[in-house]
């Protein structure tokens, strides 16, 4: 019962939200970066946004009527 009332208190609770939080983040990067193939793999999706598709040919035969 002592515990949950020191996780109660305010000061204490954004130390275990901190500690929590900050555990989970250091997580992912380990998963992200500990293989290469992985990292190798999401390097390749950093241009992603900025590739051009080929424009849709329905699309511009319609925009055209």
């Amino acid at each position: 019962m002592d515990l949950w009332s020191w996780i109660t208190d305010l000061n204490n609770s954004k130390m275990v939200a901190l500690l929590l939080f900050f555990s989970t983040f250091v997580g992912i990067l380990i998963y992200l970066f500990s293989s290469r193939k992985r990292s190798e793999r999401l390097e390749s999706y950093r241009y992603i946004p900025f590739d051009d598709d080929e424009p849709d040919q329905k699309h511009q035969d319609e925009k055209q009527s």
